[in-house]
């Protein structure tokens, strides 16, 4: 089974930048999509970015321009390099690898492979 290995975040003021990795083990990742979701309290979860497993990145328009999802495949890790960052950007963000890539598709589905998450702060 794929385990995911989350890290990168942390606390940035508005305008900096962060790059939060997701490392696999059990299994290559370079054979299915890996997305990154965020999550604010008491709000909806939100698609952030997808790379599919032959390389074609999505993104949702609110991050655009700003963020960036590429793979390290001698590493077996997927990274979400984020600039610009905004404090509409604070929120956990999760790792998610699954066959497909749909930013819209926000529910754990059977056979997703889901990391523990990761805080991202904005904040001066």
């Amino acid at each position: 089974h794929l385990q995911l290995a989350e890290s990168g975040g942390g606390l940035v003021q508005p305008g900096g930048s962060l790059r939060l990795s997701c490392a696999a083990s059990g299994d290559t990742l370079d054979h299915y999509a890996t997305a990154y979701y965020r999550q604010v309290p008491g709000k909806e979860r939100e698609g952030v970015s997808c790379i599919t497993s032959d390389d074609n990145a999505h993104y949702a328009d609110s991050v655009k321009g700003r963020f960036i999802i590429a793979r390290d495949n001698a590493k077996n890790t997927v990274h979400l390099q984020m600039n610009s960052l905004k404090p509409e950007d604070t929120a956990k963000y999760y790792c998610v690898v699954r066959t497909f890539c749909s930013l819209s598709s926000i529910r754990m589905q059977s056979g997703d492979y889901w990391g523990l998450g990761t805080q991202v702060t904005v904040s001066s």
